[in-house]
C-alpha cells in the first residue's frame, strides 16, 4: 500500500508539475478515477499529506478547492519523477494535452462570497489569466442564497456575461 500510495501523490505532483495553472479537486479526481488507480478517500488523503507536508498548497473558496505545486513539490517531483511509469506519464500528458483549454478556462473563473459590513453579503467574480486579471466584479446581494446563486451563475455563464459587458462598454 505504501508504494501505491507514493505514486499516487507522485501523479498529482507530475500533473500540477505539467500546467502553468493550479487544478482543483474535481479535476485531479477526474483522472485518476477515470482511470481506476485508486479510490476518492485514498486520492484525498494522499492530497491531504500533501497539503501538510507542504508539496502542494490549497485555495479554498466556498465552492472548491484549487492546488499550487509548492517549491518543496517541485524540487520533490523532479527528483522522483522517474518512479512514476512512462505509460502513467502519457496518459496524464494526453489528459492535460486533451482537456488544457477546459481545465484553463475553469480555474480562471472565479466566485467567492463574504458578508460585508452592511449585513448582507458581497460576491466577487472574476475571470482571470494567468497572472492578469481581465474582469473583476464585485455585487452586493441580501441574502447568503442569492449570493451562492450568483456564484454558481457566475461559474456557469461567465463568457456570456463577460461577452455583453464588453459588448456594451466597446
Amino acid at each position: 500500500m505504501s508504494e501505491a500510495f507514493t505514486l499516487y501523490k507522485l501523479i498529482v505532483l507530475y500533473m500540477l508539475e505539467k500546467v502553468d495553472f493550479p487544478l482543483t479537486n474535481g479535476q485531479i479526481s477526474e483522472f485518476i478515477l477515470e482511470k481506476g488507480y485508486t479510490s476518492y478517500f485514498t486520492l484525498q488523503q494522499a492530497i491531504s499529506e500533501m497539503v501538510e507536508a507542504g508539496f502542494i498548497r490549497e485555495e479554498s473558496t466556498h465552492n472548491r478547492t484549487m492546488y499550487h505545486l509548492t517549491e518543496d513539490g517541485m524540487e520533490t517531483i523532479q527528483f522522483f519523477k522517474s518512479n512514476i511509469s512512462p505509460a502513467i506519464r502519457k496518459d496524464i500528458d494526453m489528459f492535460l494535452k486533451e482537456k488544457a483549454y477546459e481545465l484553463k478556462n475553469q480555474v480562471g473563473v472565479k466566485a467567492d462570497y463574504y458578508p460585508n459590513d452592511k449585513n448582507e453579503f458581497s460576491v466577487r467574480c472574476r475571470i482571470c489569466e494567468g497572472d492578469a486579471t481581465l474582469m473583476d466584479l464585485t455585487l452586493s446581494v441580501p441574502t447568503e442564497k442569492e449570493a451562492i446563486s450568483v456564484a454558481n451563475n457566475w461559474n456557469k455563464r461567465h463568457q456570456e456575461i463577460y461577452a455583453q459587458i464588453m459588448a456594451n462598454l466597446l
